[in-house]
């Protein structure tokens, strides 16, 4: 994570139902540097303007108006849909498995899925809207969890280590990263990556997002 204002040039749109939090949210992102372009009160709205206001991230809960249970979710998939381009950071109160399985698989990277209450500081969030405009995925370390535990035969090959590795893989991490993480040498996580690979039929694409997402598609099936 780098320290300073975001880039200037990021144009962040909100979509959140309270009030509070969206306000709060806008008053972030001014402080962080970026460029708001809009802040909606439910996903329709957002979806209204979308061309109109064409953010590079769109900053959305998941549960908005009219039914409170995940518009914020379908108008993520919709706006990849329309404008591939644009990235999704997802906040939401609850571990929703089947929506975040839903977005990781509306798209190649650039999305996020973070607890609003497990944001612990203002980097945190920071760094993961840094991350996923960067084109990289965030998950939340409980997201994760549950979604290795919807599959646990094909880890069933993994040492304890290589589920750690992969744990941490998931979440978005570097391999320094998760080398820091786990207090052992960096060469020392590419070989459990490389076996990872291996042992799951993956094939290692060279770039974090990527990899991400294809030990999730496969854990998933």
């Amino acid at each position: 994570m780098t320290d300073g204002p975001l880039d200037p040039a990021l144009r962040v749109a909100v979509a959140d139902d309270s009030v509070l939090l969206r306000e709060g949210l806008v008053r972030l992102l001014d402080e962080l540097g970026v460029a708001v372009v809009g802040a909606f009160g439910d996903a329709d709205s957002l979806l209204a303007d979308l061309d109109a206001v064409a953010p590079d991230v769109a900053v959305l809960d998941v549960r908005m108006p009219p039914t409170h249970t995940d518009e914020g979710v379908r108008a993520a998939i919709e706006i990849r849909r329309r404008r591939p381009q644009t990235c999704i950071l997802l906040l939401s109160q609850y571990v929703e498995v089947a929506y975040a399985r839903d977005l990781l698989e509306s798209g190649s990277g650039g999305v996020g899925y973070l607890l609003k209450d497990r944001i612990a500081s203002i980097d945190e969030f920071r760094d993961a809207l840094e991350r996923v405009a960067a084109g990289g995925t965030v998950l939340d370390p409980q997201v994760v969890s549950q979604l290795l535990g919807r599959r646990s035969d094909p880890l069933s090959a993994l040492t304890p280590r290589e589920r750690e590795v992969l744990t941490l893989m998931a979440e978005g991490r570097t391999n320094a990263a998760i080398a820091a993480q786990l207090v052992i040498g960096t060469g020392a996580v590419e070989k459990n990556v490389t076996s990872i690979f291996q042992k799951l039929l993956l094939e290692d694409s060279g770039t974090d997002h990527r990899r991400v997402l294809a030990v999730l598609a496969y854990l998933q099936r």
